[in-house]
């Protein structure tokens, strides 16, 4: 059986948790991975078949989104072309963790596909929002790779096709200590943003994630590290606590360790702040953004109470069989499988914008 997974690359989150995933997957048949973005920093050796620079987002130094670079990035054409040589008719299943160029391709050629992961879930409107909706941004999240055939990720079980993250194996199986030091990574603001304000709590150790990082450096009471998996893992297992943006692996894995956790959404990113706002049920503090209070903030929640632990209704097996069962129940000749009127004319595909988590 020939299997195509699809995974967004604009940032760490997809990309950890195809690692995670693809030896499940590999039960299942031979396995083509279509990486689409440019925004990882993480070393990654997987299968990679084919390759775009996707749609990627770009960050600025104080905790939102350069648009303008975004902006220089996209180009409609180069996504159009791309989605119509991706041969996604010759593969028995197509699996796609929020990527639009292979849902643009499967939409052209009637392929149905399963749309997988987190961003999944927000189809449901039992999952939590912020008080204040986004229209454009709920638009991106329900249609952006959008199948009526789709399994979601989220913290809780807000629906019948909604299941419990998929955790590292490493996070898993470890043994969580606290020897002190709290795990930093914040990649929407600069280091120096970063160790103003945490060089003032001079009493705490910090290990801060940094992609500008080729080796680490010791910075007073504040440890720069390259981004590496392993580290990343090891670091947050033996923390006191974590913080960092309001995606959902991070969070996630936070959560099912026990670990304190205080989230800084990325400004303008609206499945962020939907994120926090689910966050928010489990007694995780939400910091707008980095100001002259930041290491105040910082200090009191480090002497907060512990967030509610996350709980798993499912193994990562469970959820990957799950998915192999959708797949295979799909019939790549129906083309109401994915609710398409007739086919698209190239001139009115609309291409907007990801709204994408680390």
């Amino acid at each position: 059986m020939k299997i195509l997974y699809a995974v967004q690359a604009t940032g760490n989150g997809h990309i950890a948790r195809a690692i995670e995933l693809l030896p499940f997957i590999q039960q299942y048949g031979q396995v083509d991975i279509f990486l689409s973005g440019s925004n990882s920093s993480l070393n990654f050796n997987l299968p990679i078949k084919y390759r775009s620079k996707g749609l990627s987002l770009f960050y600025g130094n104080r905790g939102g989104l350069d648009y303008w670079k975004v902006a220089k990035a996209f180009a409609p054409a180069r996504i159009f072309k791309e989605a119509k040589q991706l041969p996604v008719e010759q593969y028995d299943i197509v699996i796609n963790d929020f990527e639009s160029i292979t849902a643009l391709a499967c939409k052209l050629k009637k392929v149905p596909f399963v749309h997988f992961g987190h961003q999944a879930s927000f189809t449901c409107n039992n999952v939590p929002r912020p008080s204040g909706k986004d229209v454009m941004g709920e638009f991106i999240l329900k249609h952006y790779a959008n199948s009526p055939h789709k399994i979601g990720l989220h913290f809780e079980q807000y629906d019948t096709d909604i299941h419990c993250p998929i955790i590292k194996s490493s996070i898993l199986n470890a043994s969580p200590t606290n020897e002190g030091h709290i795990t930093v990574y914040l990649a929407h603001y600069s280091d120096e943003v970063v160790a103003e304000q945490l060089g003032k709590i001079k009493d705490v150790q910090f290990h801060v994630f940094s992609k500008k990082a080729t080796e680490e450096k010791r910075v007073n009471n504040i440890l720069f590290k390259p981004v590496d998996n392993n580290s990343f893992n090891q670091s947050m297992i033996s923390s006191a606590g974590i913080i960092t943006g309001a995606g959902f692996e991070t969070p996630a894995e936070a959560l099912y360790m026990h670990k304190k956790l205080l989230c800084l959404p990325i400004l303008g990113q609206y499945e962020q702040l939907c994120n926090a706002a689910a966050l928010e049920n489990f007694n995780v503090p939400v910091i707008n953004k980095i100001d002259t209070n930041f290491s105040f903030q910082v200090k009191a929640w480090m002497n907060s109470l512990q967030p509610k632990s996350l709980q798993l209704n499912k193994s990562t097996a469970e959820i990957v069989e799950m998915v192999i069962e959708k797949g295979l129940s799909l019939k790549p000749s129906d083309a109401t499988a994915f609710g398409l009127k007739e086919m698209l004319n190239p001139a009115d595909i609309v291409f907007p914008l990801p709204n994408y988590s680390l």
